[in-house]
């Protein structure tokens, strides 16, 4: 009995001990990795060496006053835009133009079938033949009877029924008439023109489809009537009138173009506190409705800091500068740029203070 007591206690104390070697070894592991172990730095300031300025080129950072531009974004549309039609239930023969295409005031555009209404036209066209010969006929009937009425050769009740007749003849013609303008009127629905100068953005129908009055077939506008329509905040847009002159970026071309205000709507877009502002721009062939692009409306005059862009090291997307203190060492700091000014000069938006001198580095060397 006391063996089997003596095995049962020292495989606990085995199980024990391993527990606790177990234990120590993690903790030691946390003082490891926690770094007890290692050396430690004692706090405080220790100034790097071989920062002193020898005779690198300084410059000073200035501060200037500079008229500066806020950006509203928006989208080209044109003040005037024509969906082309069909007046006929008829079939279509022809579509002279695709999307894309600049067309003229006047040209063809889609030629309907025609046959049916150049039918109608024969038509009327006999009718009014028929009844000017019934009205040529009454009238001679009715001086006919002028004459016999005044050799008492004629009863009145006689005269009266030829005036009657010549009447109706007369109506019936000038009814005639007015049916041949109208089916000439018809027939000229056939041939679809443009009504103004412009560019073809889409075409909804080819030959052979059956159109309805009011379809659309084509859709075109006017290349001359661009504007950018852009949401304007509102301390910007009052102070905005018709006919200022602004710029307008597009930035797919990388270009600026002139602007008038054209027109700016009278009331304010609650959630945005905002106007939508219509600027007009000129004519030109790069430009397309739907393209997007900046309004610059200039917002007043700012001081801000500038020094030269030499002076900016790049290491990634961080910018440093090397500031010389009052005891002739540099120091870098880190700084956050805005937009270029003139050539060679940079704006600073912190970082520095303005009449510090700031060391200037050669591009080569940075390189």
């Amino acid at each position: 009995m006391k063996t089997d007591a003596l095995k049962i206690w020292l495989r606990h104390s085995v199980r024990l001990l391993s527990v606790i070697g177990a234990m120590v070894a993690l903790v030691a592991t946390i003082a490891w990795l926690s770094g007890m172990f290692e050396e430690k730095i004692e706090p405080g300031w220790t100034q790097a060496t071989g920062t002193e300025l020898t005779d690198q080129p300084t410059d000073v950072v200035h501060e200037v006053e500079k008229s500066y531009v806020e950006e509203a974004v928006g989208t080209l549309k044109a003040s005037s835009r024509m969906i082309v039609s069909s007046k006929l239930l008829a079939t279509i023969d022809e579509v002279t133009v695709a999307a894309g295409d600049e067309v003229e005031k006047g040209q063809l555009l889609v030629r309907l079938d025609d046959k049916e209404y150049q039918s109608r036209l024969a038509q009327a066209n006999r009718a009014l033949e028929a009844a000017t010969a019934n009205a040529e006929q009454a009238e001679k009937q009715f001086a006919r009877m002028q004459t016999l009425i005044q050799q008492n050769a004629a009863s009145r009740s006689d005269f009266d029924n030829a005036s009657r007749d010549l009447q109706v003849t007369i109506a019936d013609e000038s009814r005639a008439r007015q049916a041949m303008r109208e089916a000439e009127v018809m027939l000229s629905y056939t041939t679809i023109t443009s009504a103004k100068n412009g560019r073809i953005v889409d075409r909804t129908a080819e030959p052979g489809d059956i159109v309805q009055p009011g379809q659309p077939i084509l859709t075109l506008y006017d290349a001359s009537s661009l504007r950018l329509e852009a949401p304007v905040m509102e301390h910007l847009a009052v102070k905005l009138h018709a006919g200022d002159e602004l710029q307008v970026r597009v930035d797919a071309l990388d270009r600026t173009f002139a602007a008038v205000v054209d027109e700016i709507v009278p009331q304010a877009d609650a959630p945005s506190r905002s106007f939508l502002v219509k600027a007009s721009l000129p004519k030109s062939e790069d430009l397309y409705e739907g393209m997007f692009g900046r309004l610059l409306i200039p917002a007043g005059e700012r001081r801000h800091l500038c020094l030269d862009s030499d002076a900016v090291v790049r290491i990634g997307q961080l910018e440093f500068v090397d500031v010389v203190l009052p005891d002739g060492n540099i120091e870098r700091r880190l700084i956050n740029s805005g937009q270029l000014g003139m050539p060679g000069r940079q704006e600073v938006l912190s970082g520095v203070d303005v009449g510090e001198r700031v060391v200037l580095h050669s591009r080569s060397n940075e390189d």
